[in-house]
């Protein structure tokens, strides 16, 4: 399969998601992030909603409109009132390029790198990612290059601590899960740690098991080949359906 033509192939492709879990361990190892979700977060006891409510977010602010974007931003926001550190730039630029970085991963193993007009598309349009959620105007990285400078250096800044990890397994070893979720959580870990930076993996007492990953990564192109476009674009086009209806519930009264 070849790599997404345009910023709305890219962020509508549901095999991005297959980096979910990567991208939240990469938040995790701010400390600040990481005290937040252990203390608020409800990973152990319900992952696939916290997922779907990242993922309703995301392709809000990604592919719809206006309304539906206000909708999306005003859960987070409420979800993260009380929570210490959830409103500071720092976190909130860190916690946006986690979901940028490990996006375009997720895609350069699964499809190939995207093209430099492409990546230069994704990180200007994931600006609102961050900003709809308060992170102040200019402080998200100008483009591509910019955004690479302000990736490696906050990498050395990064710290995973007892409250990463402990979340860590809560979430890579998640029990309330139904019979396909449970059955696809050796997958998740297999495919995380070849996600990470090395860095972090370490950090995390992770490793790749690099014959695995090569197995899995081969069959998941394979598939994505296989599956019609807009089937792989189901997970983005559901949700969004759902977020009309509610604004729509909202209008009416």
């Amino acid at each position: 399969m070849k790599p997404a033509r345009d910023w709305t192939e890219y962020a509508a492709d549901g095999g991005l998601v297959l980096g979910g879990a990567a991208a939240i361990l990469l938040q995790l190892a701010d400390p600040v992030v990481a005290r937040g979700v252990a203390a608020h977060s409800a990973f152990a006891r319900d992952p696939l909603r916290r997922l779907e409510h990242t993922l309703a977010y995301v392709y809000a602010v990604s592919l719809g409109d206006d309304e539906v974007e206000r909708l999306a931003a005003r859960g987070v926001d409420r979800a993260h009132a009380g929570v210490p550190g959830a409103v500071d730039a720092e976190h909130q630029l860190w916690v946006a390029a986690t979901l940028v970085w490990t996006g375009m991963r997720t895609h350069a193993l699964l499809r190939g790198p995207l093209s430099p007009v492409v990546a230069e598309q994704v990180v200007a349009r994931s600006e609102r990612l961050a900003t709809a959620l308060q992170l102040p105007a200019g402080v998200w990285p100008a483009d591509r290059r910019a955004f690479d400078d302000y990736w490696d250096a906050r990498l050395p800044t990064l710290e995973v601590g007892a409250d990463a990890r402990a979340v860590a397994a809560q979430l890579l070893h998640a029990t309330a899960l139904p019979w396909w979720g449970r059955t696809a959580m050796p997958l998740v870990r297999i495919l995380t740690p070849a996600l990470l930076p090395p860095a972090v993996r370490e950090a995390y007492g992770l490793r790749v098991h690099r014959v695995r990953a090569a197995v899995l990564l081969a069959a998941l192109r394979t598939l994505l080949t296989l599956i019609p476009r807009r089937l792989r674009e189901l997970p983005s086009r559901r949700l969004l359906a759902q977020l009309r209806r509610h604004t729509e519930r909202e209008r009416t009264g």
